[in-house]
Parts: C-alpha cells; structure tokens; sequence
C-alpha cells in the first residue's frame, strides 16, 4: 500500500482577497499540517500520509485546493474548500479512505462531506512504463 501525500496550495485566495492579508491557502495548509500531527500524536492512525504545501496549483478561481495522490492510483483535486480545522480534518479522513483504496478511486458518498462537491479533477493513474 502506497503512501497517500496531501498537497495544499499555499497561495490560494477566493477571488478579491486582499493580497494584505496571509493567504487562506496557508491558513489551511497550516491546519491540514496540526491536524495531522494530532492524530500522529494520539493514535499514530495516520502513518502513510504526507503533507506538504506548493506555492500555486492554478486553482485560484476555486481556492482553497488540495489535492490526494499516490503511486498507481487516482489522483483528485479539490476546490472551494474552507481554511478551518473541521475541513483539514475531512481532509485527512479522505487522504485515508485514498491510502486505504487499491486503486485510490473515491465514491462521492464514501467521503466526508467537504470533499463531495469541488471536485476539479480526478486523473487517472499514470501507466507503468513499458520500455
């Protein structure tokens, strides 16, 4: 079973944020990362996950965006999220149904209920070479 990394982008604004004001892009980042550690700390459940942040993911009409991917499976991406510790939580129960699934394919209704609409993009896995 493949690790499941969580990226979040670092950079999101909804639209007409003032660029004065920290992104919410990090603001979630930053809670996607507490969480995670949290959990680490009080159950250790959520080893084979990681996160990281990038600076844009060219979601910025659909901010805040996330995406799950690991080796031979779905990757999803995900918009109009919010930058709290309830979403960062639904995140990482999603990142775990993904780590968990033999192909990382998600059913809407199997997530949790922040990550059932805003999908951007689901992509296939990427093939073995065959040279």
């Amino acid at each position: 079973m493949s690790d499941t990394e969580i990226i979040v982008c670092t950079t999101c604004r909804p639209p007409g944020a003032s660029r004065e004001l920290p992104a919410e892009g990090l603001a979630l980042f930053e809670a996607v990362q507490d969480a995670l550690l949290n959990c680490e700390l009080d159950t250790g459940e959520h080893k084979g996950l990681q996160v990281r942040g990038l600076a844009c993911m060219s979601g910025c009409s659909r901010a805040c965006t996330v995406t799950l991917q690991a080796q031979g499976k779905f990757t999803y991406y995900f918009g109009d999220l919010a930058p709290d510790a309830e979403t960062a939580a639904q995140v990482i129960a999603c990142a775990q149904l993904h780590k968990h699934s033999a192909d990382g394919n998600l059913a809407r209704n199997s997530r949790p209920e922040r990550l059932r609409s805003g999908i951007l993009a689901r992509l296939p896995p990427i093939l073995a070479s065959t040279a």
